[in-house]
């Protein structure tokens, strides 16, 4: 009498994903620290004006009018983070493949970036309701 061996299959399979349910690379967290969600969360009220930098003219109208414009993080990681959620914010899934690029060149990892595109979505969606 035979039987099938389920332990040494789910043995190899990776774990996936909480949000998306596709498969994380091994080694992959898919986890953001507090300040990290603080950063993504506070990056809603940012524009896409906040991503550039003012030209001669934007900054002599601000300074005429007493506008401030918006600085960029002090940490070059956080930054990254704050670009990648003000475009995740505005365009959904839409991000340029070039943020991706710049986001893993941060350090983060393309399953925080599902993670990240997921949350935005469902946060989105409940809003609109």
């Amino acid at each position: 009498m035979g039987y099938l061996d389920l332990n040494a299959a789910y043995a190899q399979t990776p774990p996936l994903d909480a949000f998306t349910g596709h498969a994380a690379a091994r080694g992959e967290v898919a986890e953001f620290s507090p300040l990290e969600w603080t950063t993504i969360l506070m990056s809603r009220r940012d524009g896409l004006s906040s991503l550039g930098t003012p030209g001669r003219f934007a900054r002599f109208l601000g300074r005429l009018f007493g506008i401030d414009h918006k600085p960029r993080l002090a940490d070059a990681r956080l930054e990254a983070l704050r670009r990648f959620a003000v475009l995740s914010w505005v365009h959904g899934y839409n991000v340029p493949k070039s943020e991706f690029g710049v986001f893993k060149a941060a350090g983060y990892s393309m399953s925080q970036a599902e993670t990240l595109l997921a949350s935005v979505a469902i946060t989105r969606a409940d809003r609109g309701r």
